[in-house]
């Protein structure tokens, strides 16, 4: 690859997925600060790029990209890795799998994360425990098929270890949720953070030496995960 691409990203945010992803492949890349902190991600500038003013937005020679998944997918195909091509009799199984952490699992996290931008204070808590039966669900779903599809060295595998990452230390009630739960995915966090890939972006975002096994809370060199 010539054309060194742009990751616009935050510390700690979906943009993690793609850096992961990016430094598997090891791709050449720019990686561009949006400062959550200072609303850059609702500028003028950023929002011709992603008028979602949604965290990633990779900058490619096809144009600004954004949503996770997305890119992603752009990213195996361009460089003919870490996901079944095109024909094979994998690729199925691979595309329900990306498309089931877009819209499902992700999908209920932002509601957790965000759960007091979606509804009245009165009623934060019980949305909370709402959504926190629908992840732990989601969790058990992933922990009895994972044997089956997933790897370390996959956009599979770098969509879904912030994902385990994420709902441990974010929302309103941090520490709902314990990996120790999910036997197969903790032994998954354990191999994909063990990944060079994984100890370069945790040392780029300040994500610690265990960030999918135990998460804690991350002390990034620069920009804030909020």
């Amino acid at each position: 690859m010539n054309t060194p691409l742009r990751l616009h990203y935050a510390p700690d945010n979906a943009s993690l997925c793609v850096r992961l992803a990016l430094e598997m492949l090891q791709a050449p890349y720019e990686a561009v600060l949006v400062d959550r902190s200072k609303g850059e991600h609702a500028s003028a500038a950023y929002l011709a790029m992603n008028p979602n003013g949604l965290i990633p937005t990779l900058e490619t020679p096809d144009g600004a990209l954004f949503e996770t998944a997305a890119i992603l997918l752009w990213l195996s195909e361009r460089e003919g890795k870490l996901f079944p091509a095109p024909g094979t009799p994998q690729r199925g199984a691979g595309l329900k799998w990306l498309f089931w952490l877009a819209n499902e699992l992700h999908a209920a996290e932002r509601v957790l994360f965000y759960s007091e931008r979606l509804i009245s204070a009165d009623h934060v808590g019980e949305l909370d425990r709402s959504v926190h039966l629908q992840i732990r669900s989601h969790l058990h779903l992933l922990d009895n098929a994972a044997p089956d599809w997933l790897g370390e060295e996959t956009i599979l595998g770098c969509y879904l270890a912030p994902l385990l990452r994420w709902p441990v230390i974010y929302g309103n009630n941090p520490g709902w949720l314990s990996l120790a739960d999910y036997p197969n995915l903790l032994a998954f966090a354990r191999r994909f953070e063990a990944t060079e890939a994984s100890r370069r972006s945790a040392e780029a975002e300040g994500l610690g030496a265990k960030p999918f096994s135990e998460p804690q809370y991350p002390n990034p060199p620069e920009g804030s995960p909020l």
